[in-house]
């Protein structure tokens, strides 16, 4: 089971105001900008972000449910911030991998310990360019 809501909600309030700055220079993290399905409003989301083929891998770690993942999806699109660049992300689709191959070994032996198989793909823009708001 992925991290407990109660935990997602205390973290929103502490923990993330200070994530959102360290985490789009830190290896493996990164803020994922996106607007509120009904309010509109912009929020940034710290994550867990990895590489991919054609784009980022996003660990789920507060599960499918997250409000922030419902964002992205509804909205086919988000910008990504992260290693000090920006990345317009699109196409975005949710997959399960029990055996992590998103993420560096050591993270996957993390992601095992918390129970954290689901991921959200994101492609990089067709530019392949870092891009801004």
């Amino acid at each position: 089971m992925p991290i407990p809501r109660v935990i997602a909600r205390a973290n929103r309030v502490g923990f993330n105001r200070l994530a959102r700055r360290v985490a789009p220079w830190l290896p493996g993290f990164g803020v994922i900008v996106h607007r509120g399905r009904t309010s509109g409003r912009t929020y940034e989301t710290p994550v867990n972000v990895f590489r991919s083929a054609d784009g980022f891998a996003v660990a789920l770690t507060y599960g499918r449910q997250s409000d922030w993942a419902k964002n992205v999806l509804a909205a086919g699109e988000a910008e990504l911030r992260t290693r000090g660049k920006r990345f317009r992300v699109r196409a975005p689709h949710l997959y399960h991998d029990k055996d992590r191959r998103a993420a560096p070994v050591p993270v996957r032996q993390v992601l095992r310990l918390l129970d954290v198989a689901d991921f959200l793909a994101l492609r990089m823009d067709d530019s392949g360019r870092p891009g801004g708001r």
